[in-house]
């Protein structure tokens, strides 16, 4: 890990690692989007809505799994002062916002013929869309903190705070009475159909490549702004 921080071997790893991610994740997708669309039968209760399966669990997974990687990095740079981590914490927090987006825009379609509303405020919805203001706050605030040259332990410790609410959305269908269905998958044992199971974690899969790439090329991308100041910085002073 600590190799890792170093931003050349990062760089010479990223180089590489994100293309390969970005282009498995859209062929994956591609391939398991084609197999849940026009492969799987219709569900005997919900019919032809339970395709947007596909969609709206790989977006809700990677909303959650967006901010436990900022999270994560938080930690790490709190910790161990890893130069990369506050940049990865960043990195992961656009994706993870689009995606808990996705979720609760895929969620509301998939609400209105199967609950007969587009929104209800029960405990699964209400902390998604928490997540989604959680996200939009550290992007505003980590930005702020980037501008006025505040340290960067500011933001870390807002995503630490912020993952209390991951075991929240997690636990909701279960503490409270909710129109959200109970847990498929748990530990060991799935109650969906294997039928539609498969390609359910195909584009799992799929989603996740195509996270990490994204993540990866944004931190390529803020590495080398951070790079270019310090550059631009280094001239104006030997100027002076």
């Amino acid at each position: 890990m600590h190799g890792f921080a170093n931003p050349k071997r990062f760089l010479a790893l990223a180089r590489w690692l994100t293309p390969l991610c970005l282009a498995s994740g859209l062929l994956i997708c591609a391939g398991a989007l084609g197999w849940g669309l026009f492969e799987v039968p219709p569900d005997q209760l919900m019919g032809q809505t339970v395709r947007i399966l596909f969609l709206h669990v790989p977006f809700a997974w990677l909303g959650m799994a967006g901010w436990s990687t900022l999270a994560l990095c938080s930690m790490i740079f709190l910790v161990w002062r890893h130069p990369l981590a506050a940049l990865g914490a960043r990195a992961a927090a656009a994706p993870g916002a689009v995606f808990t987006a996705l979720c609760l825009i895929t969620g509301s379609i998939w609400g209105r013929p199967t609950w007969g509303t587009w929104w209800v405020w029960d405990g699964r919805l209400t902390s998604m869309l928490v997540l989604f203001f959680l996200f939009c706050a550290y992007i505003a605030l980590a930005g702020a903190a980037e501008r006025e040259g505040v340290s960067p332990r500011i933001p870390a410790i807002f995503g630490l705070v912020g993952a209390v609410n991951l075991p929240i959305i997690n636990r909701s269908v279960v503490w409270w009475n909710s129109l959200h269905q109970p847990p498929s998958i748990t530990m060991g044992k799935s109650a969906i159909d294997p039928v539609f199971l498969v390609p359910l974690l195909i584009s799992t899969l799929g989603f996740t490549l195509i996270f990490a790439g994204v993540v990866l090329a944004r931190m390529r991308a803020l590495l080398a702004h951070t790079q270019a100041e310090a550059r631009l910085r280094r001239k104006a002073m030997e100027a002076a």
